[in-house]
């Protein structure tokens, strides 16, 4: 089948995949764009497990502060090199998930498994679209930035509450799950 180059463009615009994956992609798909959306998210998800193990100790600490002044996180997100810790995909998936603990209080962090209660960050729908948790936001990263991502820490403030309180407490991802 002949794929067009506006085609493809259009599907690489959108997902954040290479020109030739898009391109193989929409040739398995017979030219079905949302077919050819899935076979790429299927692969991102492979690309996952691939970079899961990678080391990851460079990266951004993010702070959100909700309007008004109240409410506010501060989150550690670490990928595998300072360059991609410098694009607008990374510092977008870290500003993203500094509002989701802002918004949601999360208790803990959780593994990329999703084998936890939903009080684990990467457990929780992700506030801006209800069919998607946190942890498929940061698979969709990986798969566009090719690193290994993980979410080391996070801590939620809120006015009137001490330390101690459960909205101040922080949250650390366990070793065993990078």
């Amino acid at each position: 089948m002949d794929i067009s180059a506006t085609d493809v463009k259009e599907l690489r615009d959108k997902t954040g995949a290479g020109i030739m994956d898009c391109k193989r992609a929409l040739q398995d798909a017979n030219g079905d764009k949302k077919k050819a959306e899935e076979l790429l998210k299927q692969k991102g998800l492979l690309k996952h497990s691939k970079v899961a193990g990678r080391e990851a100790k460079q990266g951004v600490i993010e702070s959100y502060i909700h309007t008004g002044g109240r409410i506010g996180a501060l989150v550690e997100v670490n990928c595998e090199t300072d360059f991609v810790a410098r694009t607008e995909e990374f510092r977008t998936l870290a500003r993203e998930i500094a509002m989701q603990v802002a918004s949601m209080n999360p208790k803990t962090v959780g593994t990329m498994d999703g084998d936890e209660s939903e009080d684990a960050l990467l457990s929780q729908e992700y506030i801006r679209d209800s069919r998607r948790a946190i942890r498929d936001l940061i698979k969709e990263t990986i798969a566009k930035v090719g690193e290994n991502i993980v979410v080391s820490r996070f801590m939620r403030f809120e006015v009137g509450t001490s330390g101690a309180g459960e909205a101040g407490a922080e949250a650390e991802a366990e070793t065993a799950e990078e």
